[in-house]
Formats: structure tokens, C-alpha cells, sequence
């Protein structure tokens, strides 16, 4: 099992470790509520460098990323990033990822854990001799700094013209001698910063980032705050075998303007299904895998759910069928089912 370079610093905090991805990382420190909530009041500091990253560059990189990613490219700024999903032939999602700008003809991508050795094969397969690729996750990690605060603290440590201004941007900044990438992304609903960082650097950013008492946070809280934000995750709200016109993700296909991977699968196909958002209303919290049924007809299933430590209730995403119209469902929750309501998404929208 692999460690980040922040592994001894965390366990030190008492870090509760699992293994996720391949790589032990932190489920939580205190309790997940615990740090659920001082991302939504203060801060949170989370160790995301299990995440991975790769570099395309060269003349043809972004024709390469074009053909590769359903958003589009071309009007990406240096500067700037962009969410996006690789698609297979059949139009299923192999992940979701986002795609940085580094210059005019270099691009960094960032995509998750446990789909590493897929993206890789993925991307190789299909730039062929057409860009340089170079894998860069072992040499970088990766910290996430999120919640109000953030912005105070990253100003003390790198200065506030150092900093990205706007969300989905990205800086550069030189620390003793090394370049660090400050971005402005965020998978909690909250305002926030990622610092990717030479693994050489991590245990000096860490205990400086300490130096200001964010709370550490773990997995747990992470899925909690994505899950309340309306974010969906690999592996539940999507797959291959998901189609890429069912998981309301449809802002980010931009099947009109350009070619890529697994455009004519959508094209084709009609869309079965729906990510919905519900709010559990009797007693239980709906789980990964639980049916939902439209009175006696199940149309569907929970893709995650949890308890939501901000709204006060249990909350879920489901995907259903697509031509499900009514205000109510029923989840089955240990043999009985139970009544949840129907609401949009996202559940929760931090206040500007």
C-alpha cells in the first residue's frame, strides 16, 4: 500500500488510516461531522496526493485533449482550468477529470486515484505520437485548503498577489527555489485553494499551513461536503458503464461544437436515466446501492447518501428513470421504505 508524503504528519495527528486507491490515506482525525463543519465555518486542510497527474504538451497536445475530453479546449486560457470527462466508445464515462492550462502548448491533468493505471492507458492509447505524455503523480503532492479562511491563510504564506483570483484559475509561485501550482477548484462547495508541490517540499508547506490551526480533515468529511455541494463522484454517479447524458453533467458535453471520443455513442443513444437529489424525510439515511420505488415500481437506486451534518437531515443522489416526473419516492432502508422527497441540486450553496 502506497503513503503520501504527508503519511507520518497525519498519523501523528491521529489520523484513522484506510486503504483507498492503493494508498493509505486519512478517513478522519476527530469525528467526520467534526470536520465537516469547520470547513463550512473556518477551514479545513485536506492531503489529496493520492490523486493523480499527467502532463500533455507539445504542437498537437491540444488536439490530442480535444479528442480526448467532452468539453472544450481550444478556449481555455493559459491560466485557467477546466472540468471536463473522458468518455469510451459506447459513451460511458472512464473518468472525470480536470484539465489546467500550463501554457500554450502544455496542459497538466489531474484525475482520480483509483483510476490511475486506466486514465494512463487511456491517454497513451489515444495521442498516440501525437503529444509527449509524462506522469508526474509520484514526483507531486497535493494539499486542499478549504473553507472561508482560506484565503487569509494562503495570503500569509504566499502573498495576495501570488494567489489566483478567480475559481477555476491557477498561479504559479517560487518556494525556496521550487515552483509550486496554487489553484482555485474546490470539491467541498467552499471557497478554497489546492497547492501541488515538489514531494520534497511537503513537510515544510505542511507545518507552515499549521502554523494558522486548520482543522485536518480526512476522506469522511470530504465525501460529506461534495455530497452536500451536489458533486457527483467516480465510481457512484458514474462509471463506463454509465452513459454520459444521464448524470446531468450535460454542461460540461459540448456535443455540438467539436469532435471527441464517444460523441456518436451519445448521439445515438437515448438517455435511460437521471441523477436526481433527495431528501430523506423518514427515518433512516439512504446508502450507496438502496432501491428507490415510485409506489410498488423500483426506478431506481441510490448512487450515494449520507447524513447531512450542515442541513440537519439525510440527503442522497439517485439515479432513476429518466422519465420519473413526481415530487416523491420511496427508499428501501433495511427491508422497509422509507418516504424521501425529490429537490434540486446542489443541497447546499455557500453564500458569496
Amino acid at each position: 500500500m502506497k503513503k503520501t508524503p504527508f503519511y507520518e504528519l497525519l498519523a501523528a495527528h491521529g489520523a484513522r488510516m484506510v486503504e483507498f486507491a492503493g494508498y493509505a490515506m486519512p478517513i478522519q482525525f476527530s469525528s467526520i461531522i467534526t470536520e465537516h463543519k469547520a470547513v463550512r465555518e473556518h477551514i479545513g486542510l485536506f492531503d489529496v496526493s493520492h490523486m493523480a497527474e499527467f502532463i500533455i504538451k507539445g504542437e498537437k497536445a491540444l488536439e490530442a485533449l480535444e479528442a480526448l475530453t467532452t468539453n472544450v479546449m481550444s478556449t481555455l486560457a493559459i491560466g485557467k482550468a477546466r472540468y471536463t470527462l473522458m468518455l469510451n466508445d459506447n459513451g460511458g464515462v472512464i473518468d472525470d477529470i480536470l484539465v489546467y492550462r500550463l501554457d500554450t502548448q502544455e496542459y497538466m491533468i489531474v484525475a482520480n486515484a483509483a483510476n490511475y493505471q486506466k486514465d494512463c492507458d487511456h491517454i497513451v492509447a489515444h495521442i498516440a505520437t501525437e503529444a509527449e505524455f509524462i506522469d508526474i503523480t509520484e514526483s507531486t503532492a497535493l494539499l486542499a485548503l478549504q473553507g472561508k479562511d482560506a484565503i487569509g491563510i494562503m495570503e500569509r504564506l504566499f502573498g495576495t498577489e501570488a494567489l489566483p483570483k478567480d475559481n477555476y484559475s491557477f498561479t504559479k509561485a517560487i518556494y525556496k527555489g521550487k515552483e509550486l501550482l496554487l489553484s482555485r477548484t474546490g470539491y467541498t462547495g467552499e471557497d478554497g485553494f489546492e497547492i501541488f508541490l515538489d514531494t520534497t517540499l511537503a513537510q515544510d508547506i505542511f507545518a507552515r499551513l499549521m502554523e494558522s490551526s486548520p482543522t485536518l480533515c480526512g476522506l469522511g468529511a470530504r465525501d460529506t461536503l461534495r455530497l452536500e455541494a451536489g458533486m457527483p463522484l467516480y465510481g457512484h454517479e458514474m462509471s463506463e458503464d454509465t452513459l454520459a447524458s444521464e448524470i446531468g453533467l450535460g454542461w460540461f458535453i459540448k456535443t455540438d461544437a467539436k469532435d471527441f471520443i464517444g460523441k456518436s455513442a451519445l448521439l445515438t443513444k437515448e438517455p435511460q436515466y437521471k441523477r436526481i437529489g433527495l431528501k430523506v424525510v423518514g427515518k433512516g439515511i439512504a446508502r450507496d446501492g438502496m432501491k428507490v420505488f415510485e409506489g410498488s415500481k423500483e426506478i431506481g437506486y441510490v448512487t450515494s447518501g449520507t447524513y447531512s451534518p450542515t442541513l440537519g437531515y439525510p440527503i442522497a443522489m439517485a439515479r432513476v428513470n429518466i422519465d420519473f416526473d413526481k415530487d416523491n419516492v420511496e427508499i428501501e432502508i433495511r427491508g422497509a421504505k422509507i418516504q424521501a422527497e425529490v429537490c434540486k441540486l446542489p443541497f447546499y450553496k455557500r453564500q458569496k
